[in-house]
């Protein structure tokens, strides 16, 4: 049996080349957490994906269950970025004693693939590094070259792709994404350069106090005359 348990995906989802997902499935009596995150957005995503699976695995138990009715719940992620200290781009991750590395319970399953492990080369006869390349791929070239390799799955989700992004609707969440996206550099820019002033009053202000002329002062900080000249009245 196969059941996705999110089906209405919202259009910002598809943005960015598969930018970001998170689908929730039922495979065969088992709670799948699949998700597909291209930036390390403020660390910790081992963290992150141990919460998802505690939170998958704790709201699956009916009222009044048994914990034997508890499913095997598995977390994958494909992330576009390194995360592991290995060259496998493939890492699964489960309960085992320390020692005997015996498995604690079979409904613990982390699995993570890394997209820039990749080989360079990808063949038409693994499935698997198929799909990630596809989701890797972020030119049309690289779409290209996928479909020259002849596998009918690829070239039927590569259309699919194709079709989605040229509708009305998706192109307009794009451009809302993108200004969203602009309008956030923008304010981290004016922030940083607002930081970056208020250090330089205030290294101006303490060199004032060891009168160091306004010249060189200057100088040290990037301020104007007129800014220094300012502080003096303040101060």
């Amino acid at each position: 049996m196969f059941e996705i348990r999110n089906p209405e995906m919202p259009p910002e989802s598809l943005g960015d080349k598969f930018c970001r997902l998170d689908i929730n499935m039922d495979v065969d009596g088992q709670r799948v957490d699949l998700e597909i995150q291209v930036d390390n957005d403020g660390g910790y995503f081992p963290e992150r994906t141990l919460y998802y699976w505690a939170r998958e695995y704790s709201t699956a138990l009916p009222t009044a269950g048994k914990y034997a009715e508890l499913p095997r719940t598995v977390i994958i992620s494909i992330v576009g970025f390194k995360l592991f200290d290995c060259p496998e781009y493939h890492s699964e991750y489960q309960a085992l004693e320390v020692t005997r590395h015996t498995p604690l319970s079979d409904r613990f399953v982390l699995y993570y693939f890394e997209l820039p492990k990749l080989p360079g080369t990808i063949t038409a006869d693994n499935g698997l590094e198929l799909w990630l390349s596809l989701f890797k791929a972020k030119t049309e070239e690289e779409l290209t070259n996928i479909e020259a390799l002849g596998v009918q799955e690829m070239r039927e989700a590569i259309s699919a792709y194709r079709s989605i992004t040229v509708t009305p609707e998706f192109q307009e969440a794009e451009r809302l994404r993108s200004k969203a996206r602009h309008d956030e550099a923008q304010a981290l820019w004016n922030a940083e350069q607002k930081g970056e002033k208020a250090k330089a009053l205030e290294i101006a202000k303490n060199l004032l106090k060891k009168q160091m002329s306004i010249a060189d002062i200057a100088d040290a900080t990037g301020l104007t005359h007129a800014e220094i000249e300012g502080l003096k009245v303040t101060s």
